[in-house]
């Protein structure tokens, strides 16, 4: 059901704190426009944690109106809570989106059988199909693939976005779940050979700054055109790295500021690119022809 180059939206803020949401506006028609296989608006990369409801819906609702049904829109839930995910997945479900990503329970690390207990009540709330998101470096809890099985046979989700960047473990959970079960990296630098190993594509940092040549790397893989997909993704090693150098979103937002396609804001505890990092990525951006040459 979802597949390619999804991007993982940053949210643009003023240097208020607001929501910039011309900008925000701005990225949905540069991403549609780009060829980008589809949107999550309020994920890990778009600060999630830091948003109000009431923050979430406006977004969500402006990325419908540009997307315009030409790109699936996915809303993230995130809760530590299961009633909280409930209600977060019946009120974003409701505002019509093609489907949710659903984090795993983070700080307080239940067991497999939680895990599966949460998934499944938050799917049996949900209006909408739902995506696992399964990222234990930022949880705390792994969601292993044989609990993934389990939860693959309720008819609401279709599918994981896995960011353990582990092609063994898209190897396992392709087999356990099935051809019909959707597989999506979480991590661009090994998407490709997530795609090798059966992956359909990747919810992706990256495709915030590079949209087009990211759907180009999923198609090429989708073809299984090993060759054109090795090319590109060797042009856009740089531009992974540099993206890593602190956490997701700090440096993507620098990439985008140093684009001119949002401010430099980020909301606290997220503070900006620290300086020593900027070359790199600006080394990236220039040598992809998306910043000038000094």
């Amino acid at each position: 059901m979802f597949n390619g180059s999804i991007t993982a939206l940053v949210t643009p803020f003023t240097e208020s704190g607001e929501i910039d949401l011309a900008a925000f506006r701005s990225l949905v028609r540069f991403n549609l426009e780009q060829g980008s296989d589809g949107l999550v608006v309020a994920g890990t990369t778009g600060e999630s944690v830091s948003l109000s409801r009431s923050e979430l819906e406006t977004l969500v609702e402006a990325a419908l109106r540009e997307a315009d049904g030409q790109m699936p829109v996915l809303a993230g839930v995130a809760s530590a809570a299961t009633a909280e995910a409930e209600a977060k997945a019946r009120w974003a479900g409701a505002l019509g989106v093609a489907g949710l990503l659903v984090v795993t329970p983070f700080y307080v690390r239940p067991m497999q059988a939680g895990l599966e207990a949460h998934f499944m009540a938050v799917a049996d709330a949900s209006p909408v199909p739902l995506l696992l998101y399964n990222v234990p470096a930022r949880t705390g809890v792994d969601l292993l693939p044989e609990t993934v099985a389990r939860l693959s046979a309720h008819r609401r989700i279709v599918g994981i976005k896995e960011a353990t960047g582990s092609q063994g473990r898209v190897e396992e959970l392709r087999a356990r779940c099935g051809e019909d079960f959707g597989v999506l990296s979480g991590d661009d630098a090994s998407v490709l050979g997530a795609m090798k190993s059966g992956a359909d594509g990747v919810i992706s940092v990256a495709a915030n700054v590079v949209p087009d040549r990211m759907h180009a790397l999923c198609a090429a893989a989708d073809e299984q055109d090993w060759e054109e997909a090795e090319r590109l993704e060797g042009s856009l090693r740089p531009l992974f790295e540099a993206l890593s150098r602190e956490t997701n979103p700090i440096p993507v937002k620098w990439a985008l500021f140093e684009m001119g396609r949002i401010g430099a804001a980020l909301r606290l505890p997220m503070t900006p690119l620290a300086e020593e990092h900027r070359p790199a990525l600006q080394r990236a951006l220039r040598d992809l022809g998306l910043i000038a040459v000094d």
